[in-house]
């Protein structure tokens, strides 16, 4: 319980009666839980669009000669990585990539569903599309992989830029993520309701106990009267009679 010490404006906090407190309402506690689960999962079900991600794959080596490849080739091709990932996003690109499917979409637009990536150390770069008709992201995946290869070859005048991987039709959706999302909204409901009950408990500033009174006013309880409660119920009912 939040109370003034006695002599001072400091207030002090017990922290094994908060968590006391908070146990005695645990029902608010698992009701919150509850809730938020469900409404979680017939919001994520029912009104969230499911997106699905499809992805292609693309090798650049920037060969120096013809004969072999060679260390050199590799570090300069690494350290140009993120110049073909400039290009893959380029207007030239998405916008052939448009005008190829007929798409209904500007440049920014398409940009937003692209991802293009590439992990440390290699010289693979991943095109991935996110949309929610599953045909559609493996079409322009392909085609954004097909129209960079031919820009990367034209910019960087490169013999050959190999495709690795063509793009699949997912089979499944890549989100929302159900369990996730679900297991989110519960541990938000449970430390939300812990959060206001412990604010509820320390504001609450009523002296409850003789132990409260020795403890926050100082002085010493000589005598208490324990309450009947059926006393107070038979008052409180003539009160009612009378008026």
């Amino acid at each position: 319980m939040g109370k003034e010490a006695p002599g001072n404006n400091t207030i002090t906090i017990d922290l094994v009666e908060v968590a006391s407190f908070i146990l005695r309402k645990i029902g608010y506690v698992i009701l919150a839980a509850v809730l938020c689960a469900i409404i979680s999962f017939i919001y994520t079900f029912w009104f969230v669009t499911p997106l699905y991600t499809s992805t292609a794959k693309i090798y650049v080596l920037n060969r120096q000669s013809n004969e072999s490849v060679t260390s050199s080739d590799i570090t300069s091709s690494t350290y140009l990585t993120e110049d073909y990932i400039e290009m893959i996003q380029s207007r030239t690109v998405i916008e052939s990539v448009i005008a190829e499917l007929g798409l209904d979409m500007d440049y920014n637009e398409l940009l937003d569903k692209v991802t293009v990536s590439t992990q440390s150390d290699t010289r693979v770069i991943a095109i991935s599309v996110t949309d929610a008709d599953p045909y559609m992201v493996r079409d322009i995946a392909d085609a954004i992989c097909s129209a960079s290869v031919t820009h990367i070859k034209e910019i960087m005048e490169l013999e050959s830029v190999n495709i690795v991987d063509l793009a699949n039709v997912p089979s499944e959706k890549s989100s929302p993520n159900l369990r996730r999302n679900v297991a989110i909204a519960v541990l938000f409901g449970i430390v939300a309701v812990i959060a206001v009950l412990a604010v509820i408990f320390i504001l609450d500033d009523k002296i409850k106990t003789s132990d409260d009174i020795e403890r926050y006013l100082g002085i010493s309880v000589l005598g208490s009267m324990p309450l009947n409660e059926e006393l107070v119920r038979e008052k409180k009912k003539r009160k009612k009679s009378h008026k």
